[in-house]
């Protein structure tokens, strides 16, 4: 897959991300020896001139990683054209820059938008219009879209028709870096490469399950976008509703990325749409104080930075099992990490009166996506020289200290997935509508019927304390834990 053209190439998504995972394939020697970069944007540069402005930005992101010989080699593969996405003229320019640089033997191109989610359209119809979408034998074409993929399920309906226009959906990649991480792939082996762990994983056994993905930072430069979206639009419909369909899916008969999607689209299927009452009971959001004051958000703006919901997913194995989303800007600390909250155990033999002035914690196994991957299981073990008195004790697996080695970036990982052509741990289309057709009535509710009302919670903390009751109500308890804090020194 030799050529790579990336469209906004001058934005912060191109120098933070993705130059410093194909250097690090490189690196690795796992990008094909042919391979030719191509940035296409509006800003003035030459090859030269972008090459060092990506020399200053990669060395900051890989960190140890770089080294100056490693990246004079790969750089040679980078090169650059100014265009613009309105201008047809710009497209036959780099459609005769690719056949220069790839000669006459057909290869295959990577289309990577990391523009405005507003210029994918454009994007995608001048590459139909100018031929760069037409494939030939030995000459595949892929398209790589970054989220946000619409803004409800009415305008991602459409864009899908659009895309399909040009683009068959085997060629489409909607990316979503959180499914890059080592630790949630692993979620698929932990699950079905052991036997211990299946006969558990069903409502039988599993009280329920919480999915919290906390930001510490605040909205910032992102303020302008993000009060158009919201926490809803920008965390819940997509990376949350990933992360619960890799948790609760079945085990596909084959490992290959219609059969994985085929039982993640069978979950949010079954995932029960909520009425305006439900949207009422089963959800809360909330703004950080301060929110309105941010450069760039509107002053009496309704927008969340902090939302939870309660879905359900209505099926065989997890009926009556209720999963709890939480995310948030301005948290206690950024973490994203999966609970799996046990049931209680039948009778507690040991019931002392220490054991009896406490809930003793149940079974739980957490598994942390970010920034301190790995997998805890939490149990229930006698005190030394205490009589029967328990305290919860963790069994803990850590990614940095079983294995050598800086853990790969998500970008890297997807990249490669796409030059490969494994579309595994990409959304397919039907997965996008569906997704959006569980979020699109909490917003409508919250907008329509302002119910639940806005609450608001000082920066640093793990939301408002409605959150705290909303959850109490079940009775239940938010796991609350800032895994850097534990984080292993190895």
């Amino acid at each position: 897959m030799p050529s790579i053209v990336i469209f906004g190439a001058s934005g912060d998504l191109t120098s933070r991300k993705l130059i410093p995972a194909l250097y690090r394939l490189y690196r690795k020697k796992r990008l094909p020896t042919d391979t030719n970069i191509i940035g296409f944007s509006r800003t003035e540069f030459t090859d030269e001139a972008w090459r060092t402005q990506l020399a200053e930005t990669t060395k900051k992101f890989a960190g140890k990683d770089f080294d100056d010989k490693l990246w004079t080699e790969f750089a040679a593969k980078i090169f650059y054209q100014r265009g613009d996405l309105n201008n047809d003229a710009a497209f036959s320019v780099l459609r005769d820059k690719l056949g220069e640089l790839e000669g006459r033997k057909p290869t295959g191109r990577i289309y990577y938008l990391a523009t405005s989610p507003q210029f994918y359209l454009e994007a995608v119809e001048r590459l139909g219009s100018s031929g760069l979408s037409v494939e030939s034998e030995g000459a595949t074409r892929r398209v790589v879209i970054e989220k946000p993929f619409g803004e409800d399920l009415a305008s991602a309906h459409a864009l899908n028709d659009d895309i399909h226009k040009v683009f068959r959906e085997r060629q489409v990649y909607r990316i979503d870096h959180y499914l890059g991480k080592e630790t949630v792939q692993n979620m698929l082996v932990l699950r079905f490469a052991n036997s211990i762990f299946e006969p558990l994983w069903n409502r039988n056994y599993i009280d329920h399950v919480q999915i919290t993905a906390a930001e510490e930072v605040k909205v910032g430069r992102r303020a302008g976008y993000y009060d158009t979206a919201g926490v809803m639009r920008d965390m819940f419909q997509n990376h949350l509703l990933q992360l619960l369909t890799i948790t609760a899916m079945e085990a596909p008969s084959r490992f290959e990325a219609d059969y994985v999607r085929n039982e993640k689209v069978k979950v949010l299927q079954a995932i029960r749409c909520m009425t305006a009452d439900e949207v009422a009971k089963s959800t809360l959001r909330a703004q950080y104080q301060g929110y309105r004051d941010e450069p760039g958000v509107a002053p009496e703006t309704q927008t969340p930075t902090f939302a939870v919901a309660k879905l359900h997913v209505d099926n065989w194995r997890w009926q009556g099992v209720p999963f709890y989303l939480r995310s948030g800007k301005a948290m206690s600390c950024r973490t994203t990490q999966i609970v799996i909250q046990f049931r209680d155990p039948p009778h507690m033999l040991f019931a002392n009166e220490k054991n009896k002035r406490r809930k003793v914690d149940a079974n739980r196994l957490v598994i942390h996506i970010q920034p301190a991957e790995g997998i805890q299981i939490h149990f229930q073990t006698k005190v030394p020289d205490a009589g029967m008195n328990m305290r919860s004790t963790t069994l803990d697996f850590r990614f940095d200290s079983e294995f050598a080695g800086t853990m790969p970036d998500g970008y890297e990982r997807l990249l490669l997935d796409v030059m490969t052509g494994d579309a595994s741990l990409f959304a397919r289309a039907d997965e996008v509508e569906l997704a959006w057709g569980i979020v699109d009535p909490i917003m409508q509710g919250w907008s329509e019927h302002n119910e639940p009302p806005m609450a608001e919670y000082q920066p640093g903390m793990w939301g408002p304390d409605e959150a705290i009751y909303w959850m109490g109500r079940d009775d239940r308890h938010w796991f609350d834990v800032c895994p850097e804090l534990e984080k292993s020194p190895g």
